[in-house]
């Protein structure tokens, strides 16, 4: 049940793919470069090995409970995120000015991913809370601020994210909480939510909801929502709390996953309303929610390789331990543990590549944000924004994707023990599955890949990241070794696959055919992405080998890195052609057939 935080490979990717030494010469980051990076994730590797991990199968056997609209999380919840508020995890990425550390999101989400792979359950309050502190930086009015962001940051507060309702869920249009003016500046708030993560709890002093509601008189669809904070507990002038507001929890789900993590169905206005405060202007409201929902999927992105790390060391532990047959080689007499097997270490192989590849895409998506946000010169902030708009989906919807298969194939390994929920490999396959559908299902990510990520520029981003992975190409042919050039030859028919996609799509006409193969458009760019980010470190690792730097790491990462090439980029010409050719018959079908 134990959890070891990857701190070699986070490091590998910080130091030589997101080049943390680039980042520190940022304005704002001078102080956070490797030195920082190393000493802040092994403190954080400290903390949840030691503390957080050990609740995460206690959440799973007695998770967060209901009782008379109040929620009791498993015990030690609430004494561990005590410690995660004091020890400065919330505030590790957020401004100084409201009491955060500043730091790169290039170090925070390695921190995030190792809240995760501890426990998913318990990392998502500081998830959600990350996001209600975004969106009310960016458009939250200065009063607001200085209620509630440093209490935000500090860990004291949690926040959360209300937009889903009983007959709206993807679909915000259909959004019917209502939200009445008040003479003095603020509104009355009126509705449903449902499926709100940490919608109540006992973690935390207060919670702070934003809320998407209609101003009475505001026009249908999109265009007439609004957002508002609406805090469990009202705030006095002095700072301290006030009278409890009217919003009430009623229920929490019964879920397949993630079970220690309340779901709250919250009801607002039964007692006359609940107090809420504008955010930002009226009818503007989704476009600063979507400022929440993108620090989110991104996060969920980091959910993913977290839960699939975790599923890979326990999968390890058990080949190792379980002994099962004589090896086919006949290198051993007797039954021997089964990571000799071939199939076993297949799966194994599959699960590390899986894992590094999207962490090694996350870690330069998310230097590329840091860059968008800091760096001095217009033109490059510019083209980092471009360059992490367009790998968010793809962190998100491809490594939620990849966990799936990953805690699937550790169940696997487990054989019929797998099965077993005392085994502990069930419950990150369970936990898993919601990462698919929360903050955007993988079909969402994959339509905002294609209409806003490729269509609106005619390809213009898609073709311009392919030819920086032409360059690594490239350098793998002048390296010359047989790995390399191995490595060279599956990156390229990928890349070659990835723009033919993208040109189909861009000359499409028809919608349909487009949209039927969002999805595994989607799926083969982030293949392509985190192949090409291991390409990169296999040039890297032989760089460092031949300096006689660790060498059983760096050699592990070119035995990795070539696995990915051969077993995952070689799928990427498959995917190519169903998306180009198969779009058809995905419609063809008469709906009465179904």
């Amino acid at each position: 049940m134990s959890y070891t935080a990857p701190l070699k490979d986070m490091l590998f990717n910080i130091k030589h793919l997101a080049r943390i030494d680039e980042i520190a010469k940022l304005p704002g980051f001078e102080d956070a470069g490797y030195d920082t990076a190393q000493a802040v994730l092994e403190e954080a590797a400290k903390f949840n090995e030691q503390v957080v991990a050990p609740l995460n199968w206690d959440g799973d056997r007695n998770p967060s409970s209901w009782k008379d609209g109040q929620v009791t999380t498993t015990p030690g919840f609430k004494n561990a995120f005590r410690q995660f508020g004091e020890g400065g995890w919330q505030g590790l990425q957020h401004p100084a000015d409201f009491g955060g550390q500043g730091l790169p999101k290039t170090i925070g989400a390695a921190c995030i991913e190792m809240v995760n792979s501890a426990n998913l359950s318990f990392a998502l309050c500081p998830l959600l809370t990350d996001g209600a502190i975004e969106a009310l930086l960016t458009a939250g009015s200065d009063e607001l601020k200085a209620i509630y962001l440093e209490k935000l940051v500090s860990g004291e507060w949690t926040g959360t994210m209300n937009l889903t309702e009983p007959q709206a869920g993807s679909d915000l249009a259909l959004v019917r909480s209502r939200a009445e003016p008040q003479p003095d500046g603020s509104y009355k708030v009126f509705g449903t939510k449902i499926y709100i993560t940490y919608g109540e709890h006992d973690m935390a002093d207060n919670i702070v909801h934003l809320v998407l509601a209609r101003v009475t008189g505001a026009p249908e669809g999109i265009k007439g929502i609004s957002l508002f904070v609406v805090p469990k507990f009202l705030v006095n002038q002095d700072g301290t709390l006030g009278a409890r507001n009217d919003v009430h929890c009623v229920s929490i789900e019964h879920k397949l996953g993630i079970k220690a993590s309340p779901t709250a169905v919250l009801q607002y206005g039964d007692h006359g309303g609940a107090v809420g405060y504008l955010v930002g202007q009226e009818n503007r409201g989704l476009e600063y929610m979507f400022i929440m929902m993108n620090a989110a999927r991104y996060a969920v992105g980091m959910q993913g390789i977290a839960v699939a790390e975790r599923a890979y060391q326990k999968a390890v532990q058990y080949a190792r331990e379980r002994v099962q047959s004589r090896p086919v080689d006949g290198s051993l007499k007797t039954s021997a543990p089964i990571i000799h097997h071939p199939d076993v270490r297949r799966m194994l192989m599959t699960m590390r590549a899986y894992t590094e590849g999207c962490r090694a895409m996350a870690s330069v998506a998310a230097a590329a944000y840091d860059a968008a946000h800091h760096h001095p010169d217009a033109e490059a902030r510019k083209t980092n924004q471009a360059f992490y708009e367009f790998m968010v989906p793809l962190v998100k919807g491809y490594s939620t994707e990849m966990s799936l298969e990953v805690t699937s194939l550790g169940v696997q390994v487990h054989g019929g023990m797998g099965f077993i929920e005392e085994t502990g490999a069930a419950q990150h396959y369970r936990d898993a599955k919601i990462l698919t559908i929360y903050e955007g299902t993988t079909a969402i990510q994959a339509n905002d890949l294609v209409g806003r990520k490729t269509l609106r520029d005619g390809g213009q981003t898609a073709k311009a990241i392919a030819q920086q992975v032409a360059a690594t190409v490239a350098e793998l042919k002048k390296n010359g070794s047989a790995d390399a050039l191995a490595v060279a030859a599956r990156l390229d028919a990928a890349r070659q696959a990835f723009v033919d996609v993208v040109e189909f799509m861009a000359a499409e006409k028809d919608p349909n055919a487009v949209y039927a193969g969002s999805v595994p458009y989607l799926m083969l760019a982030g293949n392509l992405m985190a192949g090409w980010q291991l390409a990169r470190a296999l040039l890297v690792a032989q760089a460092e080998l031949a300096r006689g730097a660790d060498t059983a790491f760096m050699q592990s990462k070119i035995t990795t890195a070539r696995f990915y090439a051969e077993h995952m980029l070689s799928k990427a010409g498959g995917t190519r052609d169903s998306i180009v050719a198969g779009a058809a018959s995905v419609t063809a079908m008469a709906l009465e057939a179904f």
